[in-house]
């Protein structure tokens, strides 16, 4: 069965996550997903990252962290999704190749009727973002005399 590997940009503004519903995916359906694509023979993940969402978005990127990863089998091949924390850097999302776009706050996520390999990094997009807004900081660890 044939492995394709595909990127998505977990991309944070204003505390919301952005996502996009596609006109078709690799799977089939229109579902929404985090933003990227397939990597291309030669190309690191986040070159990757960067290619398509310039591509798709018109919009420059820097691209962060590892996320989360999923894989996700269709018929006669296996997606595995690699998605890193992403930032836009310049331009104006203007999306060529997707039908809607949103941002949306992190605990909403599941709401939306996301691709199969896009919703277990939308749980952890939710978890991470539930942790960081519950971990007291430095300033709640330190005892005022």
């Amino acid at each position: 069965m044939k492995i394709i590997q595909v990127t998505a940009a977990v991309i944070k503004k204003n505390g919301k996550i952005f996502i996009a519903r596609r006109k078709n995916s690799m799977c089939g359906n229109t579902g929404w997903e985090f933003p990227g694509g397939k990597v291309e023979l030669g190309e690191t993940f986040q070159q990757c990252l960067i290619r398509e969402i310039k591509e798709e978005f018109c919009v420059e990127i820097v691209v962060g962290k590892l996320i989360a990863e999923s894989k996700y089998k269709t018929n006669d091949k296996i997606i595995h999704l690699i998605a890193f924390d992403a930032k836009i850097i310049s331009g104006i999302i203007t999306p060529s190749e997707h039908e809607e776009i949103v941002f949306v706050a992190p605990e909403k996520l599941l709401d939306y009727d996301l691709l199969p390999a896009d919703i277990p990094i939308a749980k952890k997009v939710r978890a991470l973002d539930f942790l960081t807004r519950r971990m007291p900081g430095p300033k709640h660890l330190c005892s005022k005399k």
